[in-house]
């Protein structure tokens, strides 16, 4: 009674006072020590009354697997085992089940197998067991063999045998499987038990059928705070987020109180819609409830708080968590590389093996997008090892991310390596790969690996296709590009988006065919998006057409006058035409209407430590230095014919004021640290947040000549390769 209570102090009391102790007492105690979880107490317990010569029975066994699978104790659970064995009670159906249970959440889903599999007889309670084990171990696929041979047997499934069916189903998406379960459990009578009818709405929702979870919700007869999280986190989960915030709203109107999964519900959904408010509202209402300290609710609101751009309320959440997990590490990781903190996401991670926490999928998902986000390379090579240490290498999702971080950190070589290496490659790797020879220019790599995927037959997709035109732009293939765009639907039954006309017309414009360009734009099925206007402006600037430009300009600035690429391409396009009235009323436009222009930023990786570069920079501790170094690589460029581009300042000022100006570019600052940082012979690796200007880029050329070193230049497009006074774009880009 006492321990049945919760009040295990009072129930030892008892037992310790009992003048006489038979086998149901020390039973009754270790029982009562696993169900008010303190399992370690149990086992002692355990171990006691043997050592008082009481010998163990069946219900004694029961307690004590009971407790070596609440404590994940392997080792403790293998020597009850051994007991049963030598007691001759293995063939106990219940005792058989709880070893199955036992080595199932202890992690050896094999030990499970062997026990169920040695049953003379087995009723529906170890059948269950054992296919809610296969779930719980993530092994979906085989608690649905089981779930058919169990039938193929004879024995009649009961509610926990569909419980653990469906909940297989939903993991694997398996809406053909979830509803013939559905129809037994209807035949057999169990539909319209309400534990079933919550799982049934979890596996609908998963399996992306919104409306047969919403049925089934409708036609509950009654409903507890499992049935309602259920189906709010079902819409969620199934794009209606809206909906998710409407039936919390008539929850509370119902006077249901919320749980954990609730407020995982409704934070998703205010993740997907983005609204900050509703989601500190619904913060308010965990602290309310007392759900704060809840790992699991925390989690989900670093997870809101991020994806709504607010990085300091998921920051502050995440320091307040009085415990982490990996999920809570994982998701603040994603946080800052989705709001662009790139190296805070790096120094977390750092942090989070410091304190021993084991990283798991999402967290080197997270972990690797933010090297490529910073162009970290060694950091990154940091990463791919802790992956290979962790046995996460072969996992087709870390290794798309691996192509996609060498590739973004320059290192196409090591992007191609891991790609040949993969066990599987789904569209994703081919696509990723793609991306990266577009990235570098090598137009003709990219080619010559679709034509190896069309070989191997892998089905394509609209983004594979995005990659390849993408691909043809940067390396200038415009019979290529153009031949590859008019093939999508009627060769490969793919309709082109805007995207892929923003692209086709960034090819066109880039060669010159500003007319061809003109004529796709106008003859788009769809209408044109700001992708699509920006490549014309940009091709306009590059070919100084301002009336085609102002026409582009015009569009891109009704679509989205507060984004300031618009501004900048059409003050730099009357710039360069010489007209400095019309680029100064431009960017007093842009001004009037509060509108932000990106400051242009390169960075450089030096001994794993980046340091970042503004024009003028006066703030780096070594300014003097490379402003010298600068200084000697000038005369020396003079002298073997570099002639400063004055065109890219844009400023209407004196000659002299504009070569000093592009003396001390963010490009040429970060180049000169890291000739006056590094071993002569050292390649240098730059990165900028904005596309590199035309100067800047025929300065590097010569750089490269001067000092015999290769320097790797990544800008808001491409990547640049110089060597020898040539870069390998062949200064088209």
């Amino acid at each position: 009674m006492y321990s049945k209570c919760g009040s295990i102090d009072d129930a030892r009391r008892v037992f310790d006072d009992m003048a006489e102790r038979d086998r149901v007492s020390w039973n009754a105690m270790i029982m009562g020590y696993v169900k008010c979880g303190q399992g370690e107490k149990g086992l002692n317990l355990f171990k006691q009354m043997q050592q008082n010569g009481i010998e163990p029975d069946n219900a004694t066994f029961v307690a004590a697997l009971t407790a070596c699978a609440s404590l994940t104790a392997l080792e403790d659970g293998k020597c009850v085992h051994t007991q049963i064995i030598q007691s001759g009670c293995e063939s106990n159906v219940v005792v058989a089940s709880c070893l199955i249970d036992m080595y199932a959440k202890c992690g050896s889903i094999e030990d499970a197998r062997k026990v169920f599999d040695g049953m003379p007889m087995r009723s529906v309670v170890p059948w269950s067991t054992m296919i809610v084990s296969y779930v719980k171990c993530g092994q979906a696929g085989e608690a649905l063999y089981l779930f058919r041979m169990m039938q193929q047997q004879g024995v009649e499934p009961d509610g926990v045998t569909f419980m653990g069916a469906l909940n297989a189903c939903a993991s694997l998406a398996s809406l053909e499987e979830g509803r013939y379960v559905h129809a037994l459990a209807i035949r057999n009578g169990y539909a319209t038990h309400m534990v079933i009818e919550n799982c049934l709405i979890d596996m609908y929702t998963k399996c992306g059928r919104v409306e047969d979870a919403r049925r089934v919700f409708k036609n509950m007869l009654e409903r507890d705070v499992v049935s309602w999280s259920a189906m709010i986190l079902g819409y969620a989960r199934c794009d209606e987020a809206e909906k998710s915030m409407e039936l919390y709203v008539q929850m509370q109107q119902d006077k249901v109180e919320p749980h954990n999964f609730t407020f995982a519900g409704v934070l998703k959904a205010c993740s997907i819609l983005a609204t900050l408010e509703e989601g500190r509202h619904v913060h308010k209402q965990v602290i309310q409830t007392g759900w704060e300290l809840n790992v699991y609710v925390g989690n989900c609101l670093v997870d809101m708080y991020a994806k709504c751009r607010s990085i300091d309320d998921a920051c502050r959440v995440f320091n307040n968590l009085s415990e982490r997990d990996v999920v809570s590490w994982s998701s603040m990781i994603v946080g800052y590389v989705k709001c662009g903190q790139g190296q805070k996401a790096l120094k977390l991670f750092r942090k989070m093996q410091q304190e021993q926490v084991d990283p798991e999928r999402v967290t080197f998902v997270g972990a690797l997008n933010s090297c490529a986000s910073v162009a970290a390379l060694e950091e990154g090579r940091y990463v791919h090892e802790q992956v290979i240490q962790s046995g996460w290498e072969s996992d087709l999702i870390v290794g798309n991310c691996l192509i996609d971080m060498y590739a973004k950190c320059g290192s196409i070589e090591d992007a191609r390596n891991v790609f040949d290496n993969m066990p599987a490659r789904d569209v994703f790797s081919w696509g990723a790969m793609t991306m990266g020879y577009a990235m570098h220019g090598l137009g003709k790599d990219a080619l010559h690996l679709f034509d190896k995927m069309c070989q191997e037959g892998t089905e394509m997709d609209s983004a594979l296709f995005l990659c390849l035109l993408s691909a043809c732009s940067h390396a200038g293939l415009l019979d290529e590009g153009q031949y590859y765009f008019e093939c999508m639907t009627p060769v490969y039954a793919l309709a082109a988006k805007v995207e892929h006309y923003s692209c086709i017309v960034d090819l066109l414009g880039r060669s010159g065919c500003l007319n061809e360009a003109d004529d796709i734009v106008n003859s788009m099925p769809c209408k044109p998006d700001l992708s699509v206007w920006r490549a014309l402006l940009g091709a306009c600037r590059i070919y100084g057409n301002v009336q085609m430009g102002e026409r582009a300009a015009k569009h891109l600035l009704d679509l989205e006058p507060e984004n300031s690429s618009g501004y900048v391409l059409l003050s730099n396009l009357y710039a360069t035409s010489g007209k400095w009235d019309s680029s100064t009323k431009v960017q007093h436009m842009r001004k009037k209407r509060s509108v932000r222009k990106e400051p242009g930023c390169t960075w450089i990786e030096v001994n794993n430590q980046l340091h970042t570069f503004v024009v003028n920079d006066k703030d780096h501790p070594q300014i003097s230095r490379i402003k010298a170094e600068l200084k000697t690589l000038s005369e020396k460029m003079r002298k073997i014919g570099y002639v400063p581009d004055t065109q890219f300042v844009l400023h209407d000022v004196e000659k002299e004021l504009k070569e000093a100006s592009l003396l001390h570019h963010s490009e040429k600052l970060a180049i000169a640290f890291g000739l006056i940082s590094t071993p002569p012979g050292t390649p240098l690796r730059i990165f900028k947040n904005l596309r590199v200007c035309g100067d800047c880029h025929t300065a590097t050329r010569f750089i490269s000549k001067i000092v015999g070193r290769a320097i790797l230049v990544r800008d808001a497009n491409r990547f640049h390769h110089f060597k020898d006074g040539f870069c390998s774009c062949n200064d088209y880009w």
